[in-house]
């Protein structure tokens, strides 16, 4: 079955935040009522969180009609559990930091706050770094367009992150801004990355992405830990083995929930830059708040009916969804037809191509055309500018043709 690429982007992405809220809840539930050490809490996770994945990724290797059970149902990429390969690896070094430094300060911030609409509303600011990052790491420099429509997403995301008791507390603020929102921004950069390595000849699956993921995430988290208790004599380890012991179903429930979460938000970033993803994942807040109230209605979240800080949530809400409306109306996408000079040779061509900000993919190619290349850009204009002079300055070419990409399609 095929769909258009927007339209999965915009499945997995809602799909996955959905998830994330419901685990975001779950997690709450597990942390207010059994696991309340926030660094115990980070270890179980990744411990257990093995465990869970590796049963998943087993199952989803076994095929059925010579497919593989995980390409049938999650991702088409995926064909069975593997070793890493080399060019990954530094990949998955840095994105293995970066969650398992996240996890930490999320369940940090799950011991301070228990209100998921509230965790993951502080969550969003990271719209701001990837803006950033993405400004060196893509080769694409924010228009104004995206930099108004990321102040509307980060404004509704503090609006909506206002408890409902009409509080703001500093030192989660603190949590959020320097260790969860950079964590995640590098962390949803190097995932894409690896989302856009190419293995046999194919796109890099999802699923193996996600494996390895929490097995560098655990190499790392139980560093940390065991130098964070010698350093200042805790016991931390011992405290996550016998937590991971003790509440091993629930942990392994979360996990198991969460594998699908990251899954469907690691493929979603090979159709998208990390920018537009995120943005798109803000809808977390609007799905939290149901599970916010579930658990108000439990005794396990405070929950307040004042009509103006639900009305100040609910601004804060629609803010975001304007800001993901516009994010999604300023992408652009297209392919460049390229033909050379005789007497130029290809190799020393591609290089040049790559170079070119915005350039997402170059195949050089047999028949009228030497080269076709793949761009995206946030404007059209912005794009046909930049590109287009920088390709006049390629003495190598003799002529291109641009052809603007109305609608793709993908294999669900």
């Amino acid at each position: 079955m095929r769909i258009r690429k927007k339209y999965l982007l915009y499945a997995l992405v809602l799909t996955s935040s959905f998830i994330a809220a419901a685990v975001t809840a779950l997690d709450s539930y597990i942390n207010s009522s059994y696991i309340k050490n926030a660094w115990a809490f980070s270890f179980s996770i990744f411990f257990v969180g093995f465990f869970s994945t590796l049963i998943i990724c087993i199952i989803f290797s076994a095929t059925y009609k010579k497919k593989s059970l995980g390409a049938r149902f999650i991702d088409p990429s995926f064909k069975r559990l593997r070793l890493i390969k080399k060019k990954e690896v530094k990949y998955h070094l840095l994105a293995g930091l970066m969650n398992g430094a996240n996890t930490i300060g999320f369940c940090i911030l799950l011991s301070l706050v228990y209100d998921p609409s509230v965790i993951l509303s502080f969550s969003q600011i990271v719209i701001l770094y990837l803006l950033l990052f993405e400004s060196f790491t893509e080769k694409n420099v924010p228009t104004l367009a995206e930099i108004q429509s990321s102040v509307i997403v980060t404004f509704g995301a503090i609006l909506a992150s206002i408890s409902l008791q009409g509080e703001i507390d500093i030192q989660s603020l603190a949590i959020v801004f320097i260790l969860i929102n950079p964590t995640w921004a590098f962390f949803s950069i190097y995932q894409r990355k690896l989302k856009m390595i190419r293995i046999n000849g194919k796109l890099n699956d999802s699923i193996n992405i996600r494996f390895w993921n929490v097995v560098f995430s655990f190499l790392f988290i139980f560093v940390i830990i065991v130098f964070w208790d010698i350093l200042f004599g805790s016991n931390y380890l011992i405290e996550g083995f016998n937590a991971s012991i003790s509440f091993f179903p629930w942990i392994f429930l979360t996990m198991s929930i969460t594998f699908f979460a990251y899954v469907l938000f690691i493929r979603s970033l090979g159709l998208g830059s990390a920018t537009v993803n995120n943005a798109i994942r803000s809808s977390t807040i609007i799905f939290a708040l149901p599970f916010s109230i579930l658990l108000a209605l439990y005794g396990f979240a405070p929950f307040s009916t004042d009509p103006v800080m639900l009305l100040i949530k609910i601004i804060g809400m629609i803010l975001i969804v304007l800001g993901i409306i516009s994010f999604a109306l300023t992408v652009v996408k297209a392919y460049i037809f390229i033909t050379l000079k005789p007497g130029y040779a290809k190799k020393n061509v591609i290089q040049k191509l790559w170079d070119i900000p915005g350039v997402s993919h170059v195949s050089a190619t047999a028949g009228k055309y030497d080269f076709i290349v793949k761009v995206s850009t946030r404007t059209l204009v912005k794009g046909y500018e930049r590109i287009i002079r920088r390709i006049d300055e390629i003495e190598e070419v003799k002529t291109y043709k641009w052809n603007s990409v109305l609608k793709e399609w993908e294999n669900i």
